[in-house]
């Protein structure tokens, strides 16, 4: 059966293009290595598409500047979408982090072109992007998670209000972004402020989290398959941590090259009660194909959902396909098999 041909989208307008390069050239590179048909787009921060080279290629690296598409990176594309135009390919892979991308917008444009994609759709894509709304659906349907509060656009901080309410210290993070950008941890009421407005750099929106203390982070992906089911990988262990004591940007990207351990020890029943929980919050949040779910594991062993990314960082070196891989499934396996399920879902596979 000849492979459907693959449009890798990737790059984009929200602050995690960077991250969204290295992603989507390791994605075109490894579907090309299986034999595919493979056109990457890159998306600039001002929101143009340009046809990239054969041999683009990013990568985040501590010892060069970080990746980003530009105007000039290859050929500007004049896109032809919508039902019965001549598609640029089968099947859109859409490899973006963040706002503009990850969040139902780009998966919205796709629908209306009648464009097979990979990755969920319009409304988890949404839900899952916002945290704020996250919790309220996920708190609805009692899910285990730590306290928060909500700042919206517009409205003034109080922050004694917060400290009373959560407590110190607390995470204060932008509600709609991701790979730890605009995150700051405040350890008193006086560096709220300053967290506040670190994070309404990136979105007007905050959320705050109290912050558990002594856990283990630990992550999961989640992979649908052709007959509904949905496979866990084991939950691996975030090491690494920055020099405020938490996993952020750099502690992610720039300082450890080997972050996680792909098989940390847990009590007996740790590994499969998080498993179970990651599955259940894929469905609660009608996600499709791939998530990783973020958790926290209490020294009681109680296990409570951090955060679910529907595009979660897709470089060889990301979790997600390390933990794959420990579990027999390869990175150029993995994403093929994202193509296949989006193709049987549009009848082209």
């Amino acid at each position: 059966m000849t492979k459907p041909t693959v449009a890798v989208f990737f790059g984009g307008r929200s602050v995690e293009q960077p991250v969204s390069c290295a992603s989507g050239s390791g994605v075109a590179q490894a579907l090309r290595e299986r034999g595919y048909d493979v056109t990457a787009i890159g998306i600039t921060r001002s929101g143009e598409w340009v046809r990239l080279p054969r041999d683009a290629a990013f990568a985040i690296d501590g010892a060069a500047p970080l990746p980003e598409i530009t105007a000039d990176s290859g050929k500007a594309v004049a896109v032809e979408l919508g039902p019965g135009a001549s598609p640029m390919a089968d099947i859109a892979f859409p490899v973006l982090h963040g706002p503009y991308g990850e969040d139902g917008t780009l998966q919205g444009l796709f629908e209306m072109a009648d464009l097979p994609y990979v990755g969920s759709g319009v409304l988890a894509s949404s839900v899952s992007m916002d945290k704020e709304f996250t919790k309220r659906l996920l708190d609805a349907e009692g899910v285990p998670q730590g306290k928060w509060a909500v700042l919206k656009p517009g409205e003034e901080l109080d922050a004694q209000a917060v400290v009373d309410e959560l407590g110190l210290p607390v995470f204060v993070k932008p509600a709609r972004a991701g790979s730890s950008l605009g995150i700051s941890r405040a350890k008193s009421g006086a560096e709220l402020a300053e967290a506040v407005a670190k994070a309404r750099e990136v979105d007007d929106k905050v959320v705050f989290e109290a912050a558990f203390m002594d856990v283990r982070e630990i992550e999961m992906g989640v992979l649908a398959t052709l007959d509904g089911e949905l496979e866990v990988t084991y939950p691996l262990e975030v090491l690494a941590m920055g020099e405020d004591g938490w996993f952020d940007f750099d502690a992610k990207y720039l300082d450890n090259p080997e972050p996680f351990n792909l098989k940390p020890d847990f009590p007996e029943g740790v590994a499969e009660q998080a498993q179970e929980l990651a599955r259940k919050v894929f469905r609660l949040l009608d996600c499709r194909d791939l998530a990783r779910v973020d958790c926290f594991l209490a020294p009681d062993g109680t296990v409570y959902l951090n955060e679910l990314n529907t595009m979660p960082g897709l470089t060889p070196m990301s979790g997600v396909p390390q933990a794959f891989a420990a579990a027999g499934t390869s990175y150029e396996e993995l994403v093929e098999r994202l193509v296949t399920l989006a193709a049987a879902r549009a009848g082209r596979a």
